[in-house]
């Protein structure tokens, strides 16, 4: 007994790690096909190499290896221990006095381990990983880019910009609603175009692209270095009919230079991912402030005025019916025409500013937000290891189902749970709708307690998730019920007495027809009985104890005509109709809430429907009964 917990820990190691390798391989193969799903666009019709491809997948790969590593131990947990329990291995191992607990400990020792690993990877592998798999993605989606464009957001897979398409025509390659965000390197040489319609292609030579605009505006900032310090910001605007720009664009397949993904937060450590959540909030601090330093410039800055204008400005400003539509109308026409024109202009001059302004901060909460999330995703990963381990061990310890099939439907739907929770936590808080801490400690908050309860159930012996009882409940509630089977026996000890069950079932065939006299069973129940005053059927439950005790009797027989009609004889419901529950309270509580109680009452009826059937059916089973016994003895 002293080496028998080692012992112990070594096989049911061996069974879960056994499990765990051939897990995680399925569980990996059914992420990355669900993953390649999303870029099998990208990949087609490109005249991509195999080593290229080869890249993909194994970028690929290393992405998704941290997911399937929870989904494989919550798959192998559910099988060890749905083995054992279905083969009486671990009823066995509690029966000699090991606590499930102590079953668990040299697995919760692995499980530790792999969530390390998952972290390790996490923070020194899986950035690395990151980041070559978005430039060879970007260098994919920049082999042939007009293919790629997709209607409705924003595309940034052509050099130094990114496009929005609202509609595309799939059959001429004609855009439409088209809105760019031409950018170099500082945010005040940013230009904004809008047009209502292009055309993106290659040239032949494969080495620029062309995109050709119709009818839009082109607005540019212009404020240069020595403007840097200035409150006013020139802008050029400029309104085309037509005009084409040229990109620079490699038609062969070239890795992009990844300086363009220094944002992706994937693609970074814990340690870089803070010091650029510091570098990133100190960056957009100041550009706050230089905004609002240029808010306080445009509230408080008076317009250029000559010095007669002023002073008339300034004498109708202190006079009491000083009205702007009176100054308008005492200018000349043309002059009041240039008024309105350069208000107007400066109106939406200050909107496009603003407008661009709101973009640069959106981008700066955004991309602080994204790498928040990925800094606790780390965690939150990791930990989901130890949480699907305390699922579905406990889980298989109660539903006691081996092989892939059970194990597998519950580790789907826990799955899809944990998946529901984690990506709408993770969209919440990217968007900012959610605090970072809230949505993406929200699969945590609520798989955790789950893995407690089910835990505390498992290590208890609790039957509260044995299929079997759940399935028999339901069966009872929509009034099904299991066929008789009664099997020919090989080994038969006692003879049935054949005229004593003959004369037994001959007073139940008396007793059977003058209780459905008695109690008139197709007629409709009394609400009254039913719900409030409800009295026990005796009589029911004295002939079903009786037919069953003759049905045992007559079980030991040889014959196969007695042993047919047998399984002929209903399993009787003797108090289904009757009243709906056991307590009192519960009969009246269904009968307040009137469609649960109406619900009820007609279920019940449909149970006196049929155990009147069942009453004619023991008749005949019992006349066919008798006859053969008379039959046999008559021979002996």
């Amino acid at each position: 007994m002293k080496f028998f917990p080692k012992k112990l820990d070594i096989f049911i190691s061996k069974q879960f790690l056994l499990l765990f390798v051939g897990t995680f391989f399925i569980c990996q193969f059914v992420l990355m096909m669900q993953f390649l799903w999303r870029y099998v666009n990208v990949l087609i019709g490109k005249g991509l190499s195999l080593d290229v491809l080869a890249q993909f997948f194994w970028y690929m790969g290393l992405i998704l290896l941290p997911e399937a590593l929870p989904l494989a131990i919550l798959l192998s947990s559910l099988i060890t221990f749905g083995n054992l329990g279905e083969s009486s291995e671990l009823t066995a191992i509690k029966a000699s006095g090991v606590s499930l607990m102590q079953v668990f400990k040299p697995l919760i020792i692995i499980v530790t381990l792999i969530m390390g690993l998952s972290f390790f990877f996490q923070n020194v592998i899986a950035p690395a990983a990151n980041t070559k798999f978005g430039q060879l993605l970007l260098s994919m989606k920049q082999k042939n880019p007009e293919l790629e464009i997709p209607e409705g957001i924003f595309y940034d897979g052509l050099p130094n910009c990114n496009l929005y398409v609202q509609k595309k025509d799939a059959d001429t390659g004609k855009l439409y609603g088209i809105m760019i965000y031409r950018m170099t390197g500082s945010f005040e040489d940013q230009a904004i175009i809008l047009a209502d319609s292009g055309m993106l292609q290659s040239t032949e030579e494969k080495k620029h692209l062309l995109l050709t605009l119709w009818s839009g505006e082109w607005f540019e900032n212009m404020q240069a270095q020595e403007l840097a310090g200035s409150a006013s910001v020139p802008y050029r605007r400029e309104t085309f009919a037509h005009k084409v720009l040229v990109l620079d664009f490699d038609g062969d397949f070239n890795l992009t230079d990844a300086s363009a993904l220094n944002n992706n937060a994937r693609g970074k450590s814990l340690q870089k991912i803070q010091n650029d959540i510091d570098s990133l909030t100190i960056e957009y601090d100041s550009v706050g402030r230089a905004h609002l330093r240029d808010l306080y410039a445009i509230y408080y800055k008076t317009p250029d005025l000559s010095k007669k204008d002023k002073a008339k400005s300034e004498k109708l400003a202190q006079t009491a019916d000083a009205n702007i539509d009176t100054l308008l109308n005492r200018m000349s026409a043309e002059r009041r025409q240039g008024v309105v024109s350069n208000a107007l202009h400066r109106v939406q001059g200050e909107m496009t500013e603003l407008e661009f302004k709101s973009v640069i901060t959106k981008e700066g909460d955004r991309l602080i937000r994204s790498h928040k999330i990925e800094g606790i995703k780390k965690f939150t990963l990791a930990l989901t290891c130890l949480i699907f381990f305390f699922i579905g061990a406990p889980l298989g310890a109660i539903i006691r189902k081996g092989g892939l099939g059970f194990p597998v439907l519950i580790s789907v739907i826990v799955f899809i749970i944990y998946y529901i929770l984690q990506n709408t936590g993770y969209r919440m808080s990217r968007g900012g709708m959610w605090s970072i801490w809230f949505g993406m400690g929200l699969a945590p908050a609520v798989l955790i307690p789950s893995a407690a309860f089910l835990t505390y159930k498992a290590n208890n012996d609790s039957v509260v998730f044995n299929m079997d009882i759940w399935r028999d409940l339901l069966m009872r509630a929509l009034g099904m019920r299991l066929k008789r089977h009664v099997n020919m026996k090989e080994v038969i000890i006692n003879d049935p007495d054949y005229l004593g069950d003959a004369e037994q079932l001959k007073r139940i065939s008396k007793e059977v027809t003058d209780y459905s006299h008695e109690h008139n069973l197709k007629s409709a129940p009394n609400v009254i009985k039913v719900f409030f005053k409800y009295q026990p059927d005796h009589e029911i439950e004295r002939l079903s104890d009786e037919l069953e005790a003759t049905i045992d009797d007559l079980s030991n027989t040889r014959d196969r005509e007695i042993m047919k009609w047998l399984n002929h004889y209903p399993i009787l419901s003797t108090k289904a109709h009757t009243r709906p529950f056991e307590r009192r309270w519960l009969n009246i509580l269904s009968a307040i809430i009137v469609p649960l109680g109406i619900f009820f009452y007609c279920r019940m009826w449909r149970f006196r429907l049929r155990l009147l059937k069942d009453l004619k059916n023991i008749k005949i089973a019992n006349t066919n009964i008798i006859s053969r016994i008379k039959e046999i003895t008559h021979n002996d």
